[in-house]
């Protein structure tokens, strides 16, 4: 069955979800993979869902929810032969401290030059107005042939050139 990934942004209050979702499954698709969260004050969905109607057909299924919520929606056809995830282990990393720019493109750029895939990220300033404080923690993969711990040391030597502090920790996997 096809595969279908749908982004909508727009301002949060209650009611997003259901009403998305609700139009989702009248069209008989099926949620497999979801965020949701709430940036800015603008509620962000990114939703991949299988389903038997085509692209047009859930354009047209969401345009009720987008009109009565003012949300904006992309629905695109997801290539179901893309490998999912880059092989690996799961690891952590957390960033804190003085809000500035380049600190999510320079730990990006140094992950990538590891080939170590961000599998999540999120940031939030906190603290006072005046003193802000950043902070931001990584899902990661690491490759099997890739040295942690030399990533772990050159991420705390960018740590040391941004003013932050970091840490790399391997994931415990634990069944739900």
């Amino acid at each position: 069955m096809p595969h279908y990934a749908i982004c909508s942004v727009g301002a949060d209050r209650p009611g997003i979800v259901a009403a998305v979702t609700g139009a989702l499954l009248e069209h008989g698709c099926n949620l497999e993979d979801t965020s949701m969260t709430i940036l800015g004050g603008h509620f962000a969905m990114m939703l991949v869902v299988e389903a038997e109607a085509g692209a047009p057909e859930l354009d047209a299924a969401l345009a009720d929810p987008a009109q009565a919520f003012d949300l904006t929606v992309i629905v695109r056809p997801i290539d179901d032969d893309t490998r999912r995830a880059p092989s690996g282990d799961p690891w952590t990393a957390s960033i804190y401290g003085a809000d500035r720019p380049g600190i999510v493109h320079n730990v990006a750029k140094l992950l990538a030059r590891h080939s170590v895939n961000i599998v999540d990220l999120s940031t939030r300033v906190i603290g006072e107005r005046d003193r802000p404080v950043y902070a931001m923690v990584l899902d990661l993969t690491v490759p099997e042939d890739v040295d942690a711990a030399a990533v772990s040391a050159e991420l705390g030597d960018l740590a040391s050139e941004l003013g932050v502090e970091c840490s790399l920790h391997p994931v415990e996997v634990d069944i739900l």
